[in-house]
């Protein structure tokens, strides 16, 4: 018969054998403090292309990371194999903390938020002017993905041989975007390339577009030599035929300081997970004129304390109008 209490000694215990061993189990993680730093270039089926110290380094997500993925322009630390040879997988252990992040919804009523793109300092709409027509809703989609995650816009205007470029720039005059616009002839001879190029150098910049704006043949253009060493590689590594805009890609600017992001071509940009509260932080002249507001408020309702705000000339009447047009493509369906 069993004792319990004061007459319990160490035979009246039954231990549970470690079936893993005789190794007691901890929750204390190794800090790999002497892990390498590198950038994400691509992910691919859970394989991860990697910059680390000027070499092409295949990684795959370490077991602690958990559910956490790794997205390209991240910043990671990786440890083991990192010599880059074919057949060699390094693993990484950790991923820094992010400045900037480009989201996006499959659509409006979708609560899965995707991680397109971290650290980019600068977002490339690219959008043509005809063939196929502009899409100023993508447009003010994307801008709004931009202004919450922490990206510059810049607005890149293609094929201005088929139509001017005056409507979009009238349209969007009130946001002080910086644009450049190119015509199809300049894509070949390549001077939309160069001047495209000045207003990337020393920026991280990830391009968007829908299909047949010509975003592809730009990022060609841009990266010409780099893109086929670096796709080279990643084949070489992955036993991917050929690269298709997929997957992001990032890849290291021709010519100037900076990184190209090309990323797969969007038929819509859900904002699900946009606080609106967020976008007016890029409205620096109207940002102080929400101290007035009532609590939760959309700065589109009558109680709005920014249309006093204007109306006392602390602002242009017109980029409180861009603005709620911007809070506007949150609620309403590209179609709409």
């Amino acid at each position: 018969m069993r004792r319990y209490g004061k007459h319990t000694d160490e035979d009246d215990i039954r231990s549970r054998p470690n079936r893993r061993g005789n190794r007691p189990r901890t929750h204390i993680r190794p800090k790999h403090e002497d892990a390498a730093e590198g950038m994400v270039l691509t992910v691919d089926r859970g394989r991860l292309t990697c910059l680390v110290d000027g070499r092409i380094v295949m990684a795959m997500k370490a077991r602690e990371l958990g559910r956490k993925a790794a997205v390209v322009g991240d910043r990671v630390a990786l440890v083991g194999d990192l010599s880059g040879r074919k057949d060699t997988l390094a693993r990484i252990v950790r991923i820094e903390e992010r400045a900037s992040v480009l989201r996006r919804t499959a659509d409006d009523d979708d609560p899965y938020e995707r991680v397109v793109v971290a650290n980019a300092d600068q977002l490339a709409i690219v959008t043509a002017l005809a063939d196929p027509e502009p899409r100023p809703r993508l447009i003010d989609r994307c801008l709004v993905a931009a202004y919450d995650g922490g990206l510059d816009p810049l607005l890149v205007m293609t094929k201005s041989d088929l139509a001017p470029p005056d409507g979009l720039l009238e349209l969007y005059g009130a946001l002080d975007i910086p644009y450049v616009v190119t015509s199809r002839e300049e894509l070949e001879n390549g001077d939309a390339a160069d001047r495209v190029r000045a207003h990337l150098d020393g920026k991280i910049t990830a391009f968007v577009g829908h299909s047949g704006v010509g975003k592809t043949t730009l990022v060609n253009a841009l990266v010409p030599e780099e893109r086929r060493r670096t796709t080279g590689r990643v084949n070489a590594v992955t036993g991917r035929g050929r690269h298709t805009t997929t997957s992001a890609l990032a890849l290291p600017l021709t010519g100037a300081d900076g990184w190209v992001i090309d990323t797969p071509g969007v038929r819509s940009f859900g904002l699900a997970h946009i606080d609106p509260s967020r976008v007016i932080h890029a409205f620096p002249d109207l940002e102080p004129g929400t101290q007035g507001c009532p609590r939760a408020c959309s700065h589109d309702e009558p109680d709005c304390a920014l249309d006093a705000w204007v109306a006392e000339g602390h602002a242009d009447p017109a980029r409180l109008y861009s603005l709620r047009r911007l809070l506007a493509t949150r609620e309403a369906r590209e179609g709409d």
